[in-house]
């Protein structure tokens, strides 16, 4: 039997070096790339669907077109006259990158504004992934708060609420704020995949096991936890594995890395995989995906199993 993915976020427009002072323009955000993977891995019997808020201009017209031509359902995403989406600029020097944003009138920050139609959503979807990025751009504590309720309401409905915690302290006001709002993200999940350095970094984790304890303690069922070379180690309801990580002849572009893992992971965990098994599968995809470069490589050169 089929059903339906639903990631909730922000997609962006991206501007990269094309050479000659020109910029290319493409379309990626966590979330969506996560959607990407997702689609590209899933049987055509799951639906796979992005939420977001998008306004009624040109450009947010076309990013939609983009989503809708992967084969991401789009008939949801909200529109907000007047608004706009985000917008970055990846700068290139001696080949290491680096980020300039304008998000802070992107209409995605208004994607909890209609909580009838936030919950209607939420309630058409079997697995519902959403990321600290999507937290972090929600535009007050009021939209945080509303967006959390309707997912804690999806998971005691016996949903599968899936968080990646995907810690970008320069989006937070504060670091304090930025720790509570993300514990109570992991608090409204069924399953956590955080990435071993961000939780390090910015929690103070000593050691995996101290990130897995962590959000055991949150209520958290399985905890996915990502720590690049060194693999994924896995706890689900207590049962723990591990998935080694796949060498690569040549890293591209770690653009993308962590969210392909998560979509081909979950593709294959919703579709009866054992839960290593899924991570082993991961673990392919997200080698082949930093193999190339963009954040969004053809689903063709993907891994088939």
């Amino acid at each position: 039997m089929g059903g339906r993915f639903l990631s909730i976020g922000e997609c962006m427009v991206e501007l990269s070096q094309a050479g000659d002072g020109l910029l290319r323009k493409g379309f990626a955000g966590d979330t969506l790339n996560t959607a990407w993977y997702a689609r590209a891995c899933l049987p055509a019997n799951w639906t796979v669907d992005y939420f977001t808020a998008l306004g009624d201009d040109p450009l947010s017209e076309e990013m939609r077109l983009f989503i809708q031509g992967a084969g991401i359902e789009t008939g949801n995403i909200s529109r907000i006259k007047g608004g706009t989406p985000g917008l970055y600029l990846i700068n290139l020097k001696d080949g290491e990158r680096t980020f300039s944003y304008w998000r802070s009138t992107s209409a995605a920050r208004q994607l909890a504004s209609d909580p009838d139609h936030l919950r209607g959503t939420i309630e058409a979807a079997d697995l519902i992934y959403f990321s600290g990025i999507t937290l972090a751009i929600l535009a007050s504590p009021t939209a945080v708060d509303t967006f959390l309720a309707e997912l804690r309401r999806a998971k005691a409905a016996g949903k599968h609420v899936v968080f990646d915690p995907n810690i970008r302290p320069r989006l937070w006001a504060d670091k304090q704020t930025m720790l509570s709002i993300i514990s109570d993200g992991a608090r409204a999940a069924t399953t956590v995949m955080p990435s071993f350095d961000d939780e390090a970094g910015n929690f103070g984790d000593a050691d995996i096991e101290a990130t897995i304890q962590r959000y055991r303690g949150l209520g958290v069922a399985n905890v996915v936890v990502k720590d690049g070379e060194k693999g994924a180690t896995l706890d689900f309801g207590g049962y723990r594995s591990h998935a080694p990580a796949v060498k690569t002849e040549s890293v591209v572009d770690t653009t993308s890395a962590g969210d392909s893992f998560n979509g081909a992971f979950l593709s294959k965990l919703i579709t009866g995989s054992a839960p290593q098994d899924a991570a082993i599968f991961a673990a392919k995809a997200a080698a082949t995906v930093i193999g190339h470069h963009g954040a969004l490589i053809d689903p063709g050169l993907l891994p088939q199993h």
